[in-house]
């Protein structure tokens, strides 16, 4: 086209009608309000012009000669709402002005049926797509969507149980309906604990809003599990919640998740102290080392960190105020003393002669808060039946891993730290393995093969191991087909142990708790379920702030740290004793006890898996042999 063609074309004035479209339609686009304004005008011209033209027409009820022009407009804006009030109308003509009329009112008045319809189809639309602002107060705010807000969600719930009704919200860029089904679906038992969902990004300041994050009691930050780079979207979350312009002067509390230790440092510097970073790979690869070395940790574990059960609390005593630590733990007949807090730090195992100052806390593990009360301390414990066999020599440990994930750098360093030197470590997995921390105390082998493939199993010696780490393959397979994976060894070492005769200690890790029940078919020694691990360390964080020190400690491989020993190197088996005696000879060692495992009972879920904290310490227990003491130690 010449360009004097275009130009004429693009300089012609728009007409008549191409205004009055223009403006019709910037007057639709305006909503419900606007269209129901226009259908009162044209009620208004309907009536105005037709009862006019009656006017002009001498078209009066009856045939009159004569009518009021205000009467015939009034009488027509009556009958476009109900058109039965033609029903008596009088006189040909008039009658046919009102005929019109009614027409036209039934067919506003359909339109505005049709408008007010829409216009509350599309809210409740909009309510259920969550983008609406939360108003609620002192509520546990999840911010991010991932496989562990179920087990957090069912977990607070619980916690909640005493509150009475409480609220958790969950913010986050999925489909609000489809967060609802989720929820109802996999958290059927909440009790009086009401879950709001709402669609929007955390990232975002205005959508972080619909939480109401500044009057929330506690914040849980989950890493998106769609995201390329989940790290980087939970510390811009923390940023957005840490230096947002709406916040008040109060403190923050939050607890977030972080997969990739390097990424902790510019964690710290966005959190300051209002934000404590749960790092998941370092928390499981602890929990697997230790649970490998000691057959039963991970549920002593469980134990500590779900809301079912015992868990740990923080109480004070002024009567104890004076008292030594070994005091205390007498003087509770139905919690297990774990240690202290001075001056704000938690002392995990200290001296048993340590004093309780006045403004000393006193770490417990008990079923209920109320259960936390002083009992009546023995007046003498018995110590007929105490020993004092020594600790088993350290000594070098071959430890077979199978699979790869980013949990198996975090866990060789830990390894590395707990064994003796001359240890052994292979690892079987296809493909390549991940950079390795320096070790002082393991060699590390690497075999390239399946081990879902029982000829690589075969070829391996298993019972030549002292310990078997199954991790999940999440560095080649979804969650389901992960875990479906390890089902799969676990049925081909199983079939080895009863085929060879072979005692085999194998620590498998889960990634779904649904698949828990399968895999204890398959007789795992301990089941680590790591993404319930994780998430149930930021639930007991989010309600206690002073419980992120306690657990740090815990999983550290430096200072105390909680183990199962034979029950015999603190009392003689096939004695009855009560659990005063074991604390008596756990404290001659340093140690403190917190309860045992019976190994009859090792492998039934119903049992706790032999597992029994806080036992009621006047109780009589006669230990067997393979029985363990469960101890808080240095070593």
């Amino acid at each position: 086209m010449p360009k004097d063609a275009m130009r004429g074309t693009a300089m012609e004035k728009p007409t008549v009608g191409d205004r009055l479209r223009y403006r019709f339609d910037n007057w639709m686009s305006r909503g419900p309000i606007a269209l129901m304004g226009l259908l009162a005008l044209a009620t208004i011209a309907l009536v105005v012009v037709v009862g006019t033209l009656a006017y002009l027409f001498r078209a009066f009820p009856d045939d009159a000669a004569e009518g009021d022009l205000f009467d015939l407009w009034w009488g027509g804006l009556m009958r476009t709402f109900d058109p039965g009030t033609m029903g008596g109308d009088t006189g040909w003509g008039f009658r046919v002005f009102m005929l019109i009329i009614t027409i036209g009112g039934l067919i506003i008045v359909a339109s505005l049926i049709g408008i007010i319809s829409g216009a509350f189809d599309d809210k409740v639309a909009e309510l259920r797509k969550g983008r609406s602002r939360v108003l609620e107060s002192d509520h546990t705010l999840i911010l991010g969507w991932s496989s562990k807000v179920h087990s957090i969600i069912s977990e607070l719930a619980v916690a909640n149980e005493s509150r009475g009704k409480s609220a958790v919200v969950i913010v986050a860029a999925k489909d609000k309906i489809e967060m609802d089904d989720e929820i109802k679906a996999e958290c059927p038992q909440l009790g009086r604990t009401s879950v709001i969902c709402r669609n929007g990004d955390p990232k975002n300041l205005t959508e972080l809003g619909l939480g109401s994050p500044f009057a929330a009691r506690s914040i849980i930050l989950l890493a998106p599990e769609d995201s390329a780079d989940p790290d980087a979207d939970v510390i811009k979350t923390a940023l957005a919640l840490t230096n947002n312009p709406n916040r008040g002067e109060g403190k923050l509390h939050v607890v977030a998740e972080l997969s990739d230790p390097e990424n902790l440092e510019v964690a710290k510097l966005v959190g300051r102290d209002e934000v404590h970073w749960v790092l998941g790979p370092e928390v499981i690869g602890r929990i697997t080392v230790q649970s490998c070395r000691q057959s039963g940790l991970s549920v002593v574990y469980q134990e500590f960190l779900d809301f079912d059960g015992d868990e740990i609390y923080f109480t004070q005593q002024p009567s104890l105020v004076g008292k030594t630590y070994f005091d205390a733990q007498v003087a509770f007949n139905k919690c297990a003393v774990m240690g202290l807090v001075v001056d704000g730090a938690p002392l995990i195992n200290p001296p048993a002669d340590t004093i309780i100052g006045a403004e000393d806390q006193i770490v417990v593990v008990a079923s209920d808060d109320s259960e936390i009360t002083l009992g009546k301390a023995p007046e003498s414990i018995d110590t007929t039946a105490l020993t004092q066999l020594p600790a088993d020599a350290k000594r070098a440990e071959r430890t077979l891993v199978l699979n790869v994930n980013t949990v198996l750098p975090v866990m060789i360093g830990e390894l590395d730290e707990y064994v003796a030197p001359g240890s052994e470590v292979v690892i079987v997995n296809s493909g390549e393995i991940p950079a390795m921390p320096a070790v002082t105390n393991v060699t590390l082998t690497h075999v390239d093969g399946d081990p879902t493939k029982r000829p690589v199993l075969d070829a391996l010696n298993v019972g030549s191991f002292d310990h078997i780490i199954l991790l999940a393959d999440t560095e080649h397979y979804e969650s389901e087909q992960a875990d479906s994976r390890t089902l799969v060894t676990l049925l081909h070492l199983r079939d080895l142990a009863e085929r060879n005769d072979l005692d085999l200690n194998i620590v498998s890790e889960m990634l779904d708790d649904a698949n828990r029940e399968l895999a204890e078919v398959a007789r795992a020694d301990d089941l680590i379920v790591s993404d319930k691990l994780v998430a149930l360390m930021l639930s007991q964080i989010s309600e206690n702030r002073g419980l992120a020190d306690v657990f740090t400690t815990l999983f550290e491989s430096e200072g105390s740290e909680v183990y199962l020993r034979p029950a015999e190197q603190y009392v003689q088996v096939g004695v009855p004793v009560n659990f005063y005696s074991v604390l008596e000879a756990a404290r001659r060692r340093g140690e403190t006890a917190l309860g045992y495992r019976i190994a009859e009972h090792a492998h039934h879920s119903n049992e706790a898996y032999g597992v029994r904290v806080n036992p009621e310490k006047g109780e009589a227990i006669t230990f067997a042999k393979g029985d363990r003491i469960v101890v808080l130690a240095e070593d």
